[in-house]
């Protein structure tokens, strides 16, 4: 790994355990079954599908589309981010697979999925153009590619601030962060060359290149789905893509 990727994997290695209490708390509420909706919307109408979770994270969308009878392969860089999600995950008895792996280095055959799927992960990666063209190439042909993300660099130069404490009541944030924690993300976030890109029109220019097709990018998702809890600062977008 490269030095800027050790420091992603440190600072979410930090962020495990109270990012897992965060995505239990949303897979269960409300929050949840709008995300659940949303995915849904864009997946193949198709049972049994063959999903990639990249950057899975707790395995919050493994989660959520492996009680809808799918099967689901999440991979993350971290290694205690797939601990967390392999603990939820068991404990609802899904049989889900999660590797630790690197979301720009699928180690997986070609056509190997029915669809990728992916939330709050691009803005994170060095390479988001090597990411995208992996991606593309374990797809199957009509596949599909779900990308929720959000332009988290403007959220920082416009000096905003995270919402770091939520509450039981709230299944959304970032808990335990600490301000040491927030300057590592602010530093890292800006360090990536993706954060000063225009999107999502640099991410959909880029997927119709590659070769994908029927590419567009939905603004209102955070207004769909997040509501009241999306950073009007840096709101949430989705990106669908067919191969």
């Amino acid at each position: 790994m490269t030095q800027l990727e050790n420091r992603v994997v440190n600072y979410w290695a930090g962020r495990a355990c109270d990012f897992g209490r965060v995505r239990e708390r949303e897979l269960h509420n409300e929050l949840g079954r709008r995300w659940r909706a949303a995915i849904l919307k864009q997946l193949p109408d198709r049972n049994n599908l063959k999903i990639l979770d990249v950057g899975t994270g707790t395995g919050f969308f493994s989660i959520l589309l492996s009680k809808e009878g799918h099967e689901l392969t999440g991979i993350d860089l971290t290694p205690e981010m797939i601990g967390e999600a392999k603990r939820q995950a068991e404990s609802q008895q899904l049989p889900i697979r999660f590797e630790v792996m690197d979301a720009q280095e699928p180690d997986f055959l070609d056509e190997s999925f029915d669809a990728v799927v992916t939330r709050n992960l691009t803005w994170t990666l060095p390479d988001p153009e090597k990411a995208y063209r992996q991606w593309h190439r374990v797809l199957k042909p009509g596949g599909k590619l779900i990308n929720f993300d959000a332009n988290y660099g403007n959220a920082i130069r416009s000096g905003a601030k995270q919402r770091t404490h939520t509450g039981d009541s709230i299944p959304y944030g970032h808990d335990g962060v600490t301000a040491d924690m927030s300057r590592e993300n602010d530093r890292i976030t800006l360090s990536m060359k993706i954060s000063r890109r225009s999107r999502p029109e640099w991410d959909t220019q880029l997927l119709k290149e590659i070769g994908f097709c029927e590419c567009s990018a939905h603004q209102d998702t955070g207004e769909d789905v997040l509501r009241e809890l999306d950073d009007p600062a840096a709101p949430m977008f989705m990106i669908a893509a067919t191969k």
